[in-house]
């Protein structure tokens, strides 16, 4: 099969326009000149370390202009990044970078302790901090001017149904297709200014650092979500798009009190699920365009989005696919749903992923014929408008975060004195859902919920936790044994606990 290759997104962006900034950062700016340089230099310096074209390099860096700088000198080097969740545990950061196969960490300076502990516990993969990185002398590096689209760019890992996370691969052409799938929604202009408050270790933030790059327009990059700083950075840096979740749109509305954004703003791009009604009736009183959309790290951001005209009218729907993208909805008998009618959502497009990491077996289940089969379940009205009823069955998405309780049931199992656990999530004013768990102990036990939660902190990211715990003497599970989540669901909404 033929490659289809591009000049390097980064050196062609440099060439074209190398006088436009790139990035704002707390109070510096950036060209895109000035970018490649940065990048070329820090190239230099991995190449340097002994870091090469096609290795696995785990990356663990937070929201920062030098983090940036980073991930373009390793697409610079053909390096996959294998981006790391900062929030993890050293134990879940240990397994993604054994099974991805990296052979060497980034870490950035301020995570001590596990920078500690990663070096005792993997003394087989060289470990250098972002502020060691700098001091560092360049050698001139090999930089790849061309790319292919198959080759691969990133590596991000998401927890499946069951079992372990998977690395999901995501290739140059997955990023390519979903900037001009987003551009071909949005539309862009020279004035457009991108606001990113999204974690750079998710794909919501990394989107928007391709966008940039490919549109040729300047990113104005947070450390974390404050909504007064983003509200004074859409006025002063004329910012026109914002991703957003429900809970930091909710924030920005109530904190614009009687204030409205500046009319040069087009968009907030909402992500990790449907928004409330009353946030929605209230960004339409404050006209604030609201572009609700689903997608995942499998397809390399969004893949569907209802455009705001729809935001009432289609309320609760995610909208219509991209342009270069497909979706349809297919029964349990492989056959296509009608209208109006329940089944999975499966996608198809140049967005979507290739496959998983070392995972072959999982790839052939869950690709198939070219479509990838979410484990979402859905619908779509008779004017093709798709309504997600179901993330993954029984995903838990707390913060714009993704939970999966099979995972953390699997850590609570591995509790000597837990005989059952069942995880399901509940609804939270503050973070949408929250993770609860429902606890069978050993006989003779008097495990409590404070020594569980202490236990959790060790193995589980915090917003895995489950925030309460409670005791009983059994969990529903059907005549297969499989444990019926949806039960879990009603005792809570019942009071039964």
């Amino acid at each position: 099969m033929q490659q289809e290759t591009m000049p390097n997104f980064l050196v062609k962006r440099a060439y074209l326009t190398p006088e436009r900034t790139a990035y704002y950062f707390n109070g510096q700016s950036i060209n895109f000149r000035e970018l490649y340089e940065s990048s070329y230099n820090t190239a230099g310096r991995l190449q340097m370390l002994g870091i090469r074209k096609d290795q696995f390099v785990g990356v663990l860096l937070k929201n920062h202009l030098d983090t940036v700088i980073t991930f373009f000198a390793l697409q610079l080097l053909g390096v996959k990044a294998v981006i790391l969740n900062n929030r993890l545990t050293v134990s879940e950061l240990i397994w993604q970078l054994q099974d991805s196969k990296s052979s060497f960490l980034i870490v950035d300076e301020s995570f001590e302790e596990v920078q500690f502990s990663i070096k005792n516990q993997l003394t087989d993969i060289p470990v250098i901090t972002n502020l060691q990185l700098k001091d560092i002398e360049p050698e001139v590096p090999s930089i790849q001017d061309k790319i292919s689209l198959i080759d691969i760019c990133t590596i991000m890992y998401t927890s499946g149904t069951t079992g372990n996370p998977k690395g999901v691969i995501q290739t140059y052409g997955n990023h390519w297709w979903s900037s001009v799938g987003s551009a071909l929604n949005l539309g862009i202009s020279e004035k457009d200014c991108w606001l990113c408050t999204m974690p750079l270790f998710h794909i919501s933030g990394y989107s928007i650092l391709m966008r940039g790059v490919i549109y040729g327009v300047p990113i104005v990059l947070h450390e974390k979500f404050d909504a007064e700083k983003a509200i004074e950075d859409i006025v002063e840096k004329n910012v026109t798009y914002m991703s957003v979740v429900s809970t930091s749109l909710s924030r920005i509305v109530n904190a614009l009190e009687d204030d409205r954004l500046p009319e040069q703003f087009r968009c907030m791009l909402l992500g990790g699920g449907p928004a409330p009604l009353p946030l929605l009736q209230a960004c339409v009183q404050k006209n604030i365009p609201v572009f609700q959309t689903y997608g995942m790290t499998e397809t390399a951001s969004q893949i569907v989005t209802l455009s705001p005209e729809y935001s009432l009218s289609k309320l609760g729907s995610a909208g219509k696919p991209l342009f270069p993208s497909e979706i349809k909805v297919v029964r349990e008998d492989g056959q296509t749903a009608q209208a109006e009618e329940a089944g999975e959502i499966v996608v198809k497009g140049p967005n979507v992923t290739t496959g998983y990491l070392h995972r072959p077996e999982a790839t052939k289940e869950k690709i198939r014929d070219g479509w990838l089969y979410t484990g979402d379940i859905g619908m779509m009205d008779e004017d093709g408008f798709l309504y997600v009823l179901d993330r993954r069955s029984d995903l838990i998405i707390s913060g714009g975060e993704n939970v999966y309780p099979a995972e953390v049931e699997a850590v609570l199992l591995s509790h000597a004195e837990i005989q059952d656990a069942g995880v399901t999530g509940q609804e939270d004013e503050q973070w949408g859902q929250v993770p609860i768990a429902f606890i069978v102990k050993s006989n003779q036990s008097n495990l409590t919920a404070i020594q569980l939660q202490q236990f959790c902190e060790y193995k589980l990211a915090k917003y895995k936790i489950p925030k309460r715990f409670y005791f009983v003497d059994k969990l529903p599970r059907n005549a297969a044994k499989k444990l019926l989540r949806r039960t879990l669901k009603e005792w809570l909404s019942e009071g039964r606990v």
